[in-house]
């Protein structure tokens, strides 16, 4: 996704000639979000729906911008499935996520959860109990960890090795043991998620035909009647190399092939994407505070930090940015500056750990100038450690949808 920051740009220039101390703030652009994830939408195959998942990015403005898109929510807590039924009574909902408490298996069976993805044996059978105290039979994907000879290299891995998700895939045929004995649980399908952070479209395209062939092969040898497969997401933001991102068209037109060629056509295929979706409408904004030089390197402190926006320091990546000028100058002595070099970017916290941009090469920075850190809409302000020092919250403007656009195909 093509990334343009005059919307963004404007939106800051006013909030910082307003504010009275220096900014820090997250700007999510909603027009940017709704014109990507209505070409994710509409590219897909007609058999394949595409979720949100919630964990990506909670706030209001966000969900109510993908809701007319999507083919529903992923969310993976209680918490979570509070919020979205608090909001959006009827949108479907598939819970996921591993530790379920009974309180949060009993919502999902009272508040019209579509399915269940289980987690384990142990989970399946507390769900049964629940089901039979209700009186509402519950209908399940099995989330199962599947070995593969070649799952693709990424930073983070879910599945196909010893983790604590999913179910091993060797324990399948107890399962459907089981399951054969339990009629208040309906198995739906199957669900798989190695992986995340793929940026190979190729690798992924690879990895959902082993999806494809492994189910096909389950349900013939196991004469299953089912009807959904929910590949999970998984697909990446390329921080490191912001020019050289997923690519979705050779991934979507492959995708199509390949479900024409392993006859998938009359399964219900589902992804549940976060990151690839609400990731790019996204910029955290910091002001420059201080830059002082120490041992032959050049600090940049900024307003804020990965109490605010963790990305950098979770994925270990040094992460893009670009400077914008603000010529107002309130102090009656010099303005600190630096040109032609190369900087690091950190922030107020009182740890080496709070860095940002590592080694950073800019022409031109100076005290009072503005840090722009685009692809800061997923998996930033929340999963940070907002309150660690106490410092205040950044604020989190939100620039509207363009009128008299044409609605969402429902």
């Amino acid at each position: 996704m093509a990334i343009n920051h005059d919307r963004v740009v404007a939106a800051v220039r006013r909030f910082t000639y307003q504010a009275d101390e220096p900014c820090c703030a997250y700007v999510y652009d909603l027009e940017a979000l709704r014109r990507h994830v209505a070409h994710l939408v509409s590219s897909l195959p007609s058999c394949c729906e595409l979720f949100y998942a919630v964990k990506a990015n909670s706030d209001l403005p966000i969900l109510e911008t993908l809701a007319p898109w999507v083919a529903g929510f992923e969310v993976a807590s209680g918490g979570e499935f509070a919020l979205v039924r608090e909001h959006f009574r009827e949108i479907p909902v598939i819970f996921g996520g591993p530790g379920k408490l009974d309180s949060e298996l009993a919502a999902a069976l009272s508040g019209k959860v579509e399915l269940l993805h289980v987690e384990s044996l142990w989970e399946l059978e507390r769900l049964a109990w629940l089901a039979r105290e209700a009186g509402q039979p519950a209908s399940v994907l099995l989330r199962l960890n599947l070995p593969l000879d070649e799952v693709p290299a990424t930073s983070l891995a879910m599945g196909g090795r010893a983790t604590q998700f999913g179910i091993e895939a060797g324990r399948l045929s107890e399962c459907l043991a089981w399951l054969d004995l339990h009629p208040e649980i309906r198995l739906r399908g199957f669900h798989f998620h190695l992986l995340s952070h793929q940026l190979d479209a190729e690798a992924h395209l690879r990895l959902l035909a082993a999806y494809f062939y492994q189910v096909r092969q389950w349900q013939e040898e196991h004469r299953l009647d089912i009807r959904h497969l929910n590949v999970g997401g998984g697909i990446g933001i390329n921080y490191r190399e912001p020019d050289r991102q997923f690519d979705w068209t050779a991934f979507s037109t492959g995708l199509a092939r390949l479900v024409q060629d392993k006859e998938m056509e009359r399964y219900r295929i589902r992804f549940e994407l976060g990151r690839y979706v609400s990731g790019f409408c996204g910029n955290y904004v910091m002001q420059v505070i201080d830059i002082k030089p120490c041992l032959g390197r050049h600090f940049v402190v900024g307003r804020g930090g990965t109490h605010h926006f963790r990305t950098p320091y979770a994925h270990g990546h040094s992460h893009p940015f670009f400077v914008l000028p603000v010529e107002r100058w309130p102090y009656p002595f010099a303005r600190p500056e630096i040109r032609d070099a190369k900087i690091t970017v950190v922030g107020q916290l009182c740890t080496p750990k709070d860095v940002l941009a590592t080694d950073a090469a800019v022409s031109h920075v100076r005290v009072g100038d503005l840090l722009i850190f685009p692809y800061a809409g997923a998996y930033a302000w929340h999963i940070s450690h907002h309150d660690f020092l106490r410092h205040p919250h950044p604020a989190h403007i939100y620039l509207p949808l363009e009128e008299n656009r044409h609605a969402a195909n429902q």
